[in-house]
């Protein structure tokens, strides 16, 4: 069963997200995007490489999955190579706007993964 994760603010207004060992992010643009007009939006994999000199290598973009709100907007649906999760839609508010420092995200397991039918 996926464990559970977190969601907070990043300094550029970005969010992260810290789930399965793997450390994620939504840029601050597409976080907008998401609230404002309910659409799919790319969740990026942070990639910590350190050069050989000892400074920041570029970092390659990696689409690792997905953001959206739930049919019913209640809720936002974050799917990634990590896991599938599901957060309110007010904490998903709430720590994009800085309210609150962090928000759990639930695993979200389908009926046939959990053994119940």
């Amino acid at each position: 069963m996926t464990e559970p994760g977190t969601l907070a603010r990043g300094g550029d207004d970005s969010l992260r997200i810290e789930a399965g060992g793997g450390s994620y992010r939504i840029e601050a643009q597409e976080v907008r995007t998401l609230l404002a007009f309910c659409r799919v939006v790319p969740i990026i994999r942070d990639r910590h490489t350190p050069a050989a000199g000892g400074g920041k290598e570029a970092e390659p973009v990696s689409i690792e999955g997905h953001a959206a709100i739930s049919r019913g907007g209640k809720a936002v649906l974050l799917y990634t190579r990590a896991g599938h999760f599901i957060i309110p839609v007010v904490s998903f508010s709430r720590v994009a706007r800085g309210e609150a420092v962090s928000a759990p995200l639930f695993p979200l397991v389908p009926d046939w993964q959990d053994g119940t039918v």
